[in-house]
């Protein structure tokens, strides 16, 4: 009988070389009888860090600065209330029944208002795919560009939640350096020239180019045009994924990709920052041709998209100041930025570095030379201050030095005790590597199957993500 590769299923008749040959018995029987039977794509799944953490943060001595979590309470959640309600009093024939796959009409003609804030004026509704959140849309447009083995390139750091997308998809993923101005134009042409030289099917790139989810980074007016430029140099497809980009603190929101280039960029786009998570309602913007397959993707996955939510976003646009409650959110999330970035100027120890974020949810912290975000954790929660290690933003497990802090949900005061606590814990760590020199921790890193290195210019397959971020 020949051998199946780790992780692969095998499929009815094809256990035995013959008929009534006997069924191997399971690897783990007493764990899982059923773990000869998994499909190969769920290979390296891992439960998440942050919902492993849930029981501790939700504790209220422990500051979170972990998860992306936004102030719904800053909503007027009377007039929303009455509003949801007289959906279902008023119209319940319509919002408590099947809808359409592609989504609601009315709601993609406002979806196209929003877009037209970033600079997008020529889209039309009938491009509009409505999704169960931006998270949906991303695992849609894999599903439907993506073949196991294909190339994606990401960010290094990258979103964890398209991390595990990408995984799933038995994708490989090659990171590409940034810095504080966001992509590195140059670093993704060599990337580019590596896979074509390598003959690597590169199916897109995937990129947060506003207030960048882990990094905090925004990609700057120059480096948009030179993205432009190379996708269509090298004919490459670009997933433009834009959850923050109308939380700007600093400035009016920047040009999308999109609105350079409507046939290079697939925009991905959700009301989770600026409404409502808990409403589930994101949308892609796409090419006719695109939409068609999107559309029966969607069909195939959950039928369409939750009628409720969509009339509820809908009547919200129509009916509320809407423009006025985003600005109402960035202030909110400005303040509570400030209050981070000043509680980390004045309490962090020497060789401590971070972004300094002008919009959106996070910072994205470098610890001194020698420390592990990971290994730290525990001591970390134990001192009732949580964060989300590095490591879980990159496909090939890097990321030890770094954690990110998210300053999106808790208030200000709490903000500056978690940063507080959090430096003693820095501290801590140094003082334990200063006595003993350097630290052993002993602990064993797995070793993933295929074409794996470390660095922000290697392949990974598939990726892994370990980490979990509230849905988009």
């Amino acid at each position: 009988m020949a051998t199946l590769p780790p992780g692969s299923s095998a499929g009815p008749g094809q256990q035995g070389a013959h008929r009534g040959a006997p069924h191997p018995s399971p690897r783990h029987p007493r764990l899982d009888p059923l773990a000869d039977r998994y499909a190969a794509r769920t290979h390296g799944m891992k439960s998440s860090e942050i919902r492993a953490l849930f029981s501790v943060v939700s504790r209220p001595e422990v500051v979170s600065l972990a998860g992306g979590m936004p102030a719904v309470t800053a909503l007027p959640l009377d007039a929303v209330g009455s509003m949801i309600g007289d959906l279902v009093s008023g119209m319940g024939a319509q919002t408590l029944q099947y809808g359409s796959g592609q989504g609601d009409p009315r709601l993609r003609e406002r979806i196209c208002d929003v877009m037209a804030l970033e600079g997008i004026t020529d889209a039309s509704p009938s491009e509009v795919v409505v999704t169960v959140g931006s998270q949906q849309g991303l695992d849609l447009v894999t599903r439907v560009f993506v073949d196991p083995g294909d190339v994606i390139l990401a960010e290094a750091p990258s979103y964890v939640g398209a991390l595990g997308v990408f995984q799933s998809a038995q994708a490989r993923v090659r990171h590409v350096a940034m810095d504080d101005d966001g992509l590195i134009p140059e670093a993704l042409e060599e990337a580019l020239v590596e896979c074509r030289a390598n003959g690597d099917r590169v199916k897109f790139l995937y990129t947060v180019p506003n207030f960048h989810n882990p990094a905090g980074v925004t990609l700057t007016e120059p480096r948009r045009e030179a993205i432009i430029a190379l996708a269509e140099k090298y004919d490459l497809l670009v997933i433009e994924d834009n959850p923050y980009g109308l939380l700007g603190f600093e400035h009016e929101p920047m040009r999308a990709l999109r609105a350079r280039n409507p046939e290079r960029v697939i925009y991905l786009g959700s009301f989770s920052k600026t409404f409502s998570p808990g409403l589930r309602v994101g949308w892609v913007l796409a090419p006719l041709a695109v939409r068609e397959k999107l559309v029966l993707a969607t069909e195939a996955q959950v039928l369409c998209p939750p009628s409720l939510t969509q009339y509820a976003v809908a009547r919200y646009l129509d009916t509320q100041p809407w423009r006025e409650q985003i600005k109402t959110f960035a202030e909110l999330y400005r303040e509570r930025r400030d209050a981070c970035l000043e509680s980390l100027s004045a309490l962090m120890p020497a060789g401590t570095t971070w972004t300094r974020p002008d919009g959106g949810f996070y910072v994205w912290l470098k610890l001194p030379h020698g420390l592990d975000a990971k290994l730290m954790q525990p001591r970390a929660v134990n001192a009732l201050v949580a964060y989300v290690p590095g490591i879980g933003f990159y496909a090939d497990g890097s990321g030890q030095e770094y954690m990110r802090l998210s300053y999106c949900y808790p208030e200000p005061d709490q903000i500056r005790e978690g940063v507080r606590r959090l430096a003693r814990v820095v501290e801590a760590e140094l003082d334990l590597h200063s006595t003993f020199d350097a630290v052993d921790t002993g602990t064993f890193r797995a070793v993933r199957p295929g074409p794996e290195t470390t660095g922000s210019g290697t392949i990974v397959g598939p990726a892994t993500s370990n980490v979990y971020e509230g849905g988009r």
